[in-house]
This record gives C-alpha cells, sequence and structure tokens, in this order.
C-alpha cells in the first residue's frame, strides 16, 4: 500500500508551494522520482505507476506548479524556475538527491532541474515532451492537432491573445489517437482526473504554463550533464514524436526511446520501462 501525504512551503517569503510525498511499505526507504505534471494537471503524483516505483526501490514527490492547485501563481516564471521550487521543496522534506520524470509540459521542467540542479539530480526522463520554440532544425508545427497549433500560437503571441483564445476553445479530436482516448476512461483515467481537477479552478495555471514554455527556457538542453532519457510515442498528435527526438539528439548524452503505436497518453504504459532505467542508472 501506497500512502501520500501532503503537505505546503513558502518560497521567496511570499509564494506557496503544495507538494506530495508517498511512502510504500514495499519501499519505506526508497530513493526519490520528482514527478513534473502536463499542461493542465494538478500535481498530485501518478498512482498507475506506484506498485512500478516500489518493484524498482522508488518512491515520488510532487508538486502543484504554480498557478496549479494549492500553488500560489508566479506569472512571469520561466521553465528554468522549476529548479528552484524543486530544491525549496527537495530542502523542506530532507532530500539531497533524486531523480526526476516529467510527462508532457512536465518534461522540459524535469529537464530544467536536471540543467541547473546538477548536483542534486543525477538522472532525468522527459516523456511525450515539447522541444524549445525555435528549436535549430525541428519544424516546430509539424504533426501537431489543429487545436495544438492553434494554442501554442496564441502563447506565442502572448497572454492577452492566448487568454482570449481558450475560453472558446473547441477540443479537437484528433488530439488524442483513440487508444489514448481508451486510456483516458481505463488504465490512465487518474490523469483525466487531475486534469480535470485542474480546469475545475479555472485557466490561470494553464496560461501560465504555456507562457512560460512559448518563453525562452532559461537553460540550454545541450549543457545537460546528467544522464537523460528522452521518452516518446510514435504516434502522438499531442506532442509529435519530432520534438522528442529532436530533445535526444540536442541533450548531450541522451537516450531515446521511441514506442511504436504509442500516443500521448498511452506511451505512459512505458512508464515503468523508464523507472528501470532510472534504477539502473542510482545504482551505477
Amino acid at each position: 500500500m501506497t500512502k501520500v501525504t501532503e503537505a505546503d512551503v513558502t518560497v521567496g517569503g511570499r509564494r506557496n508551494l503544495h507538494y506530495y510525498v508517498t511512502q510504500s511499505e514495499l519501499a519505506p526507504d526508497a530513493d526519490v522520482v520528482v514527478w513534473h505534471h502536463g499542461t493542465p494537471n494538478l500535481g498530485s503524483p501518478p498512482e498507475p505507476l506506484f506498485a512500478a516505483a516500489a518493484e524498482h526501490g522508488l518512491r515520488w514527490v510532487s508538486y502543484d506548479r504554480p498557478g496549479y492547485g494549492g500553488s500560489s501563481p508566479d506569472p512571469e516564471r520561466s521553465v528554468a524556475s522549476a529548479a528552484a521550487d524543486v530544491a525549496a521543496i527537495a530542502d523542506d522534506i530532507g532530500i539531497g538527491r533524486f531523480t526526476v520524470l516529467g510527462h508532457s509540459g512536465g518534461g522540459p521542467h524535469a529537464l530544467a532541474c536536471a540543467a541547473l540542479l546538477p548536483s542534486r539530480v543525477l538522472a532525468a526522463v522527459s516523456v511525450s515532451a515539447p522541444a524549445p520554440f525555435g528549436a535549430d532544425g525541428l519544424d516546430w508545427f509539424a504533426g501537431w492537432s489543429s487545436s495544438g497549433v492553434a494554442e501554442q500560437q496564441a502563447a506565442l503571441a502572448g497572454r492577452a491573445a492566448l487568454e482570449a483564445y481558450l475560453p472558446d476553445a473547441e477540443f479537437d479530436p484528433d488530439t488524442f489517437i483513440p487508444a489514448d482516448q481508451q486510456a483516458l476512461g481505463g488504465n490512465w483515467a487518474w490523469l483525466a482526473g487531475v486534469a480535470g481537477a485542474a480546469m475545475a479552478q479555472g485557466d490561470a495555471g494553464m496560461i501560465d504554463d504555456l507562457l512560460a514554455g512559448a518563453r525562452p527556457w532559461g537553460f540550454a538542453v545541450a549543457d545537460l550533464s546528467v544522464p537523460v532519457l528522452v521518452m516518446h510515442g510514435e504516434a502522438d498528435q499531442m506532442v509529435p514524436c519530432s520534438h522528442g527526438e529532436w530533445l535526444a539528439a540536442h541533450c548531450a548524452g541522451a537516450e531515446f526511446l521511441p514506442v511504436a503505436g504509442a500516443g500521448h497518453i498511452t506511451v505512459l504504459d512505458q512508464a515503468p520501462v523508464a523507472l528501470g532505467w532510472l534504477r539502473e542508472r542510482l545504482a551505477g
């Protein structure tokens, strides 16, 4: 059985971060994986992966990014800001070194921690994540659904454009492959739940997340010095697999794991493989 506890830490003397810590009876003293949630989600740890983490001797720490759940907004933040936030949470818990795993919009934030906290982050996994805007040699919008293109273009245009776009935006059924849609009603219903809870709060967290992703990230992926695994579904229609290929090619020493037939959600069925990869890096 895995127990989840929740707590808060104040950063910068003014801003609250709400975080979560798991502990499993199978691995009470397990090494830590910090989960970076997608956009828009709450930051509660990934319940479908509790058993796999415990089997690999790992436990989860996660948090609501600013503007989501119980965390205060930080409207001008960059992707790089995640490193200081995660360091503050780790200090509050008393964790020295850890690994990171981010899905979708959380992938760049996981990479930020790996780039900017190299003395604390032992290894990083990025799953289904976008590359930075303006990535050299990447046709950035190729392969996105029409709604994905419109949303990202609104983010590039700035806060006013994004705030005007989102309230009337309609869901594009081509965003998810049929297997993704089935997974959100089955094995990954948990993910649909945290996304729904995030959206029930309004658009503020999502807007700040998208704007952070549209700005310069605040670090260069080429400067990463820790082991990195980039995993991406080859059939992903939300964030095309070409983005994962680009990240793997430009993160120093990264490994690339394409998942045949997987979409943006069903790629997570292979997350236990990524946890095994993290376990190997910790053992090495």
